[in-house]
This record gives C-alpha cells, sequence and structure tokens, in this order.
C-alpha cells in the first residue's frame, strides 16, 4: 500500500510540474508579443524627437512600465533626463573639488552647476505637474510643462556655452571635454523630452 501510494505521489508531482510548467510557458508567450508592442510604440513614439536613437535607447528599457500609454511614456523620459542632469552636476562638482584646480577652472565649473541646480528644479516640477495632470486642466498643466522643460533646456545650453566661453584657457581639455559630452547629452535627452511633451500636449488639441 505504501509503495502504491508513493506511487501516485510522484505521478501526481509530476503532472503538478508539468501543467505548471505549461502555464509558465503559456504566460511568457502571451507576455511576449505584449513587450514587442510596447517596444515598436517606443520606437514610433522617439521617430518624431530631435535624437531618436538616443530617445529609443533611454526608454526601451522600461518598456514593461511604459506600454503603449503616451502619458507614462513622456513621464519616463522626464524621470530619465532628469537623472542625467543630476548625475551630470553631481560629476562636475566632483570635478570643482580636484586638488590643483585654478580658481578660474572651479569658477566655470560652479557657473555650469549652478544653471544645471535651476534645470533640475524645472525637470522636477514638470514631472510633479504631469502627476497632476487631468481632463479639466490639461491646457493648462501642458502648456506650463512646456515652458519649465524649454527653460530647463536653455539652462543646459547656457551652461555648454557659458562654460567654453569662461573656461577656454582656463580648463585643461579632458575636463572640458568630459563636460561638454555629459551636458550635451543631458540637453539631447531634454531636446527629446520636450517633442514627447509637445505631441502629448497637441494630442488633445
Amino acid at each position: 500500500m505504501e509503495a502504491i501510494s508513493s506511487s501516485k505521489h510522484l505521478i501526481i508531482t509530476t503532472l503538478l510540474i508539468i501543467v505548471a510548467s505549461s502555464f509558465s510557458f503559456t504566460t511568457e508567450a502571451t507576455e511576449k508579443p505584449y513587450q514587442q508592442a510596447s517596444t515598436v510604440f517606443i520606437k514610433t513614439s522617439c521617430s518624431s524627437t530631435t535624437y531618436p536613437r538616443l530617445c529609443f535607447a533611454s526608454l526601451v528599457k522600461h518598456a514593461e512600465s511604459i506600454q503603449n500609454d503616451r502619458l507614462q511614456l513622456t513621464c519616463t523620459a522626464l524621470n530619465v533626463t532628469l537623472a542625467a542632469a543630476k548625475s551630470t552636476s553631481a560629476m562636475i562638482s566632483t570635478m570643482a573639488k580636484k586638488q590643483g584646480m585654478k580658481p578660474r577652472e572651479v569658477a566655470a565649473m560652479q557657473d555650469c552647476v549652478e544653471v544645471l541646480s535651476d534645470s533640475v528644479d524645472e525637470l522636477r516640477r514638470s514631472i510633479a505637474e504631469l502627476g497632476n495632470l487631468k481632463t479639466s486642466n490639461f491646457e493648462m498643466t501642458m502648456s506650463d510643462v512646456q515652458t519649465w522643460v524649454s527653460a530647463a533646456l536653455t539652462d543646459e545650453s547656457t551652461c555648454t556655452d557659458g562654460f567654453q566661453q569662461q573656461s577656454e584657457d582656463a580648463v585643461n581639455e579632458d575636463d572640458k571635454s568630459a563636460v561638454r559630452v555629459r551636458v550635451v547629452q543631458t540637453a539631447q535627452l531634454t531636446s527629446n523630452a520636450l517633442a514627447l511633451i509637445n505631441r502629448l500636449a497637441s494630442s488633445r488639441g
């Protein structure tokens, strides 16, 4: 009896494993086309931006949360841009504290950090405002967000231009190049986010 019971238990366990495996495979199979649809949605949306490749590369990793939601896509683009702006500002602040930096070098970097700080604040306000977006306040909210993100982009351009002018003879080429690459990429992300914001704004225009 014990042998029969043990055998029956083994058969039931095996059947459960097979059923579980089948269910897992089915779920995986149904999720894949959905993820592909989200990826296509992101790629199509990014095609209208100034830097589509950067747009797609920065957002495709968030495809699962974005799905096919235009508002979620825009919010994600802003959050990615905010993270880049904060990271760039922190990098420049660290560089300004390096030993052996001349006062003019430090001043050039601090000026850049200051305008990037304004950019970070404007991006944060935009994200918070989109979080309160409703049908009743759609036009006013989108107008505010467009204004703030445009201002953030201007600040980032000011950082690039000002840093270049003030640091002509003050900052070594390696540091200058590192700052320029990071700030330019942040500005490109901001430009892409603004394009997606404009498209969201026009979707109900």
